[in-house]
């Protein structure tokens, strides 16, 4: 189907965001879609069933549907429940049985916001998505590439869950709520009237509508006991304690890990195929050098040489100075300038040139380091 121009897909999680962003799009004078995700089946996940109000559940698709009516714009909720499985929930279970803490929001930003929403457009004739994410999208005409860059309003930015889009994902998105504030968003959700003005942020994972990842694990697992049961937790090659299930520890852990000690100790490193939680001092947490496989570049094409970027290990952290390196295997190689706390398997890191994103990828386990250059 050919691609109308003004025609804009936006995905609508019932949210104050999602929600704002298609009524301003209405206002300019799109011809706007509203498409809200049905990402999971409430009865696979558990926890918090027939009350969660996280994103894409059975209330945000209510509340994206009574948006769409007030403001007279077609809404349509499509069931991409098995691809999300595929894509993000098994990518989610098997990466912290392999020890590791994984991003799914990364994960599904790539492949089902974008990835079946564009898909979706196209079946349409809509030219573009949009979303209500806080960040910012431009083309350099030099380099003919289209650039992520952080929000002015850094409090709020969400740039550094986006490092995966790739140019087509880029080209064809628009942020509405690019240079506003939260507080800014929500006065609009008042002038157009909206009942979910006033509605509270979602933290939690949206297939963990509870929060609970112990509960989570033991559902969708079910011979978990065997695979990650009880086993020992070690300091400097000593047992001095277990743990139920080394798939409820992540690296940089104080709290609950079960142990007393009369100094603080933390979760260095989880050991998946020794069933080990390898604990030790704060300082012990310090590093300045990792390894990321799945790079994604935004902002060029390539990496030659060493470049220093800022680089991010979570989404909390404001960055640090490190030097850049894209290894011949394509894995980027990191070394920071001062010692991070907790560089953590599985977590994204994503670099920054000013507020532009470089790219991103994936903390490989820390054993890789010696592999890295052969």
């Amino acid at each position: 189907m050919k691609r109308n121009p003004n025609r804009v897909l936006v995905g609508m999680s019932g949210g104050v965001d999602s929600s704002v962003a298609a009524c301003l799009l209405h206002e300019q004078g799109y011809e706007v879609i509203g498409i809200t995700i049905k990402t999971y089946r409430y009865e696979d996940v558990g926890g918090n069933v027939g009350n969660d109000s996280s994103c894409c559940s059975l209330d945000g698709i209510n509340d994206a549907r009574r948006v769409c009516i007030a403001r007279g714009i077609p809404h349509y909720v499509v069931d991409w429940s098995e691809r999300f499985k595929e894509e993000v929930i098994n990518y989610f279970v098997e990466d912290y049985l392999a020890g590791n803490t994984p991003n799914p929001c990364v994960k599904c930003n790539r492949t089902i916001k974008w990835g079946e929403m564009i898909r979706k457009a196209d079946m349409l004739g809509a030219q573009w998505i949009a979303t209500g994410h806080y960040a910012d999208i431009s083309h350099d005409p030099h380099s003919d590439r289209f650039i992520l860059s952080r929000d002015s309003d850094n409090v709020k930015d969400q740039s550094y869950a986006l490092w995966g889009l790739t140019q087509e994902h880029l080209s064809r998105t628009l942020f509405p709520l690019t240079g506003f504030t939260k507080e800014r968003s929500r006065a609009e959700a008042e002038r157009f009237g909206l009942s979910i003005a006033k509605k509270p942020e979602s933290y939690e994972i949206c297939f963990i509508p509870d929060n609970d990842y112990k509960r989570f694990m033991r559902d969708m697992v079910p011979d978990l006991e065997e695979k990650a049961g009880k086993g020992d937790i070690i300091m400097d090659g000593e047992v001095i304690g277990s743990h139920n299930g080394y798939h409820g520890y992540t690296v940089g852990q104080r709290k609950g890990l079960g142990i007393s000690s009369p100094e603080p100790l933390y979760v260095l490193n989880v050991l998946a195929d020794s069933n080990e939680v390898v604990v030790g001092k704060e300082e012990q947490l310090l590093s300045k050098e990792l390894i990321a496989h799945s790079v994604n570049l935004i902002k060029y094409k390539d990496i030659e040489g060493t470049r220093t970027f800022i680089v991010k290990i979570r989404y909390k952290d404001e960055g640090a100075p490190a030097e850049c390196t894209l290894l011949p295997d394509g894995r980027l190689h990191i070394v920071f300038h001062e010692d991070r706390k907790a560089i953590t398997p599985g977590q994204s890191i994503v670099l920054y040139e000013g507020n532009d994103v470089i790219g991103g990828g994936i903390i490989d386990r820390m054993s890789e380091l010696e592999h890295s250059h052969e």
